[in-house]
């Protein structure tokens, strides 16, 4: 899956959020372990965010949540403004063997510590129903 349709969604926001691709310092990926959505949002990160598609830690919260449905993109909201307000990155969890195809960084290991200026949450529905966050940093 190419993942055009996510990809146009994230340059979207970036685009109504007045940020480029380079400054996107995280990713709070749709992320629902699935093997065709996670290659499909895999492609659109590196498809949207060109050359810094692999700079940019990428978590999947989901893994501690589980797929809240609709109150999903609420939750990853407030936990992307957390991470930009304390710097700290939670982890995936049980994220022990990625696919081959998805192979961004991702935060697994443990939570990291990074200055989050700016930060892009992914919502990704069947259909073609597509929505994204940017959420940045008042300087």
């Amino acid at each position: 899956p190419a993942g055009t349709g996510a990809s146009a969604a994230i340059r979207a926001a970036l685009a109504d959020a007045g940020a480029s691709p380079r400054e996107v310092d995280c990713v709070i990926a749709h992320g629902t372990s699935s093997r065709e959505n996670d290659r499909m949002e895999t492609s659109a990160i590196k498809s949207a965010l060109g050359s810094r598609a692999r700079k940019v830690p990428v978590v999947s919260l989901k893994s501690m949540t589980g797929h809240l449905l609709g109150a999903s993109s609420a939750v990853e909201a407030v936990a992307a403004a957390m991470i930009v307000r304390h710097g700290l990155i939670p982890p995936t969890i049980n994220l022990r063997n990625p696919d081959p195809e998805c192979d961004l960084d991702y935060v697994a290991e443990g939570p990291r510590r990074a200055d989050v200026r700016t930060i892009l949450t992914n919502a990704f529905g069947f259909g073609g129903v597509n929505a994204c966050l940017v959420i940045r940093r008042e300087e």
